[in-house]
């Protein structure tokens, strides 16, 4: 059984096409390369939404797990979040297989020990919705640590 992790931005375009686009890959990584356990970091945007998309391929396929690892508390986490945001962030969190903390409370590089984490976990692929020009962000450190490892990229971003 293998592993994969995913990466992303904050804002992201939430359709049903990127969302059935999103189903069909991982279904597919599913069945051909017995991807079973997906890791992610529970912030808005991809995080969120690739996490939906796990919880519903579980429906189908029952081996699949979920597994949030999260860089500091809930609570602190999803402060400045709108209130839709933080019910869906608590759906996640109450239906994820594990949740794993960094931290108790926040700290300058919990987010960079959380991004390393989700990429240890990871044996086989790094799905991701990536802006390759948003070279500083935590989403381009996570792809650039998936690659050293050896990690296959699918970025998401490439049809839009």
């Amino acid at each position: 059984m293998g592993s994969a992790c995913f990466t992303g931005h904050r804002v992201i375009p939430q359709t049903a096409e990127l969302e059935e686009r999103l189903y069909s890959v991982l279904e597919r990584w599913i069945c051909t390369k017995n991807i079973t356990d997906f890791y992610a970091g529970g912030a808005i945007g991809w995080d969120s939404f690739a996490s939906a998309v796990v919880l519903k391929l579980r429906e189908v396929y029952p081996q699949v797990r979920l597994h949030l690892v999260l860089p500091c508390s809930s609570e602190e986490q999803s402060a400045r979040w709108t209130a839709s945001q933080r019910k869906e962030y608590y759906r996640i969190l109450e239906l994820a297989d594990s949740v794993e903390y960094i931290c108790r409370s926040y700290f300058n590089g919990c987010m960079k020990e959380r991004n390393i984490r989700l990429v240890e976990y990871a044996d086989t692929c790094c799905f991701c919705f990536w802006d390759p020009s948003v070279f500083t962000s935590g989403t381009g450190q996570t792809v650039r640590l998936a690659r050293k490892k050896g990690l296959m990229i699918v970025n998401f971003r490439d049809n839009y």
